[in-house]
């Protein structure tokens, strides 16, 4: 019973050691990946479709690049940022096999339905299909954008063109760059550039290459340090809707990629460095089989299925969460919420906000931070 109680004791003086010793978190950045499965976060290429020559162009290239037959080697080689940074400094949910459950709550299961539940932290029943129409319910980034010390400071950049419906601009106010809309010219060469690029792309689809939207996002918070920043990127999903495993995989490295430069920009940078905290996840998950994982919506069994990491200052360490447990993409807005010290009621019904394992040690100050210029 003593070495129980001094034991537990050690732990806990352990904990409030290192919690008084993080800095605080003052921004946050949300990233988000299309329909990108969970089985691939946690055990890496899909041995069912790694060398299956109806989804792959090139079985045995694939297989050199991704292949191993310890799942947590394949995982390293297809996320190394996932598995090397973020499974040792923050948090991983959404394992299934030991448990630990991520889903979305919404009925449908695609996407305007799924980042509306992330944003809004709820799953409205109204939101069937993937249209232009404006979301009628108020989302995360506009409530931050209204607060004293955040107004200005928040902006959005997303590959998928329904954004600005999703996030409602007209009634947000957000500044929202979707699809291949190019940003306003400032006399410098590289958005200029960004910009000739993109009016290059034939045909523009409904879904701007996701290097593209990263540059736009990179270049603008190089230039204006907003404390808010919402990356959605998209082409996961295209490549999976096409049948092309090898270009999803493909895409699935490249944002591991793009997450580990983004990080190490961040963390160069003293506007942001020790200060910054990212929350990625996605909207809906995909099929289990051969057969399904190309699909995703209401009778598509996997669909609801995704998962979530955490990384910044204030989050406790733990990587990969081994306990079971069920979470919901409905409980990341007031999880924000909280995170600032205020509660979130946008006129809605949101889910409540995570509590295993604290998630952020400190509300996120408002004070003392210059807001970002448009």
């Amino acid at each position: 019973m003593k070495f129980t109680f001094l034991c537990s004791l050690c732990l806990f003086a352990c904990f409030i050691s290192w919690a008084q010793a993080t800095p605080k978190t003052e921004n946050i950045f949300i990233i988000t990946t299309d329909g990108f499965r969970w089985q691939e976060i946690f055990t890496g290429a899909d041995p069912a479709l790694l060398g299956n020559s109806q989804y792959v162009a090139d079985t045995s290239l694939l297989r050199q690049q991704y292949w191993d037959p310890d799942p947590n080697v394949r995982r390293s080689r297809l996320m190394p940022f996932f598995w090397n940074v973020i499974a040792r400094s923050g948090q991983l949910y959404g394992n299934r096999l030991l448990g630990n459950k991520v889903d979305v709550s919404n009925w449908y299961k695609i996407s305007y339905p799924g980042y509306s539940e992330i944003f809004t932290g709820y799953a409205d029943p109204r939101i069937i299909i993937n249209l232009p129409r404006n979301n009628r319910n108020g989302n995360i980034l506009e409530w931050l954008n209204a607060l004293p010390g955040w107004a200005g400071s928040v902006v959005a950049f997303s590959s998928w063109n329904l954004f600005p419906y999703i996030l409602n601009a007209g009634r947000s106010r957000l500044p929202i760059n979707s699809g291949y809309e190019s940003q306003e010219s400032v006399d410098d060469s590289v958005i200029d550039q960004i910009s000739q690029v993109q009016e290059s792309v034939q045909p523009k689809g409904h879904c701007r290459q996701d290097w593209l939207t990263f540059l736009n996002a990179r270049e603008y918070i190089a230039r204006n340090h907003p404390r808010v920043v919402f990356i959605g990127l998209g082409e996961t999903d295209e490549f999976a809707h096409a049948h092309r495993y090898d270009l999803y995989l493909q895409q699935a490295s490249a944002l591991d990629q793009m997450i580990a430069d983004l990080w190490y920009f961040v963390q160069t940078q003293p506007f942001y460095k020790d200060k910054t905290a990212f929350i990625i996840t996605t909207d809906h998950g995909r099929g289990k089989t051969p057969n399904s994982w190309p699909h995703h919506g209401f009778l598509t069994p996997g669909s609801s299925q995704t998962w979530l990491a955490l990384l910044g200052p204030g989050i406790l360490p733990v990587g990969e969460l081994r306990e079971p447990g069920q979470f919901f993409e409905r409980q990341l807005a007031s999880t924000i919420a909280q995170w600032v010290g205020l509660p979130y009621r946008p006129g809605h019904a949101v889910g409540k906000p995570l509590l295993l394992p604290q998630d952020f040690l400190e509300p996120v100050p408002a004070q003392g931070i210059t807001a970002a210029t448009r």
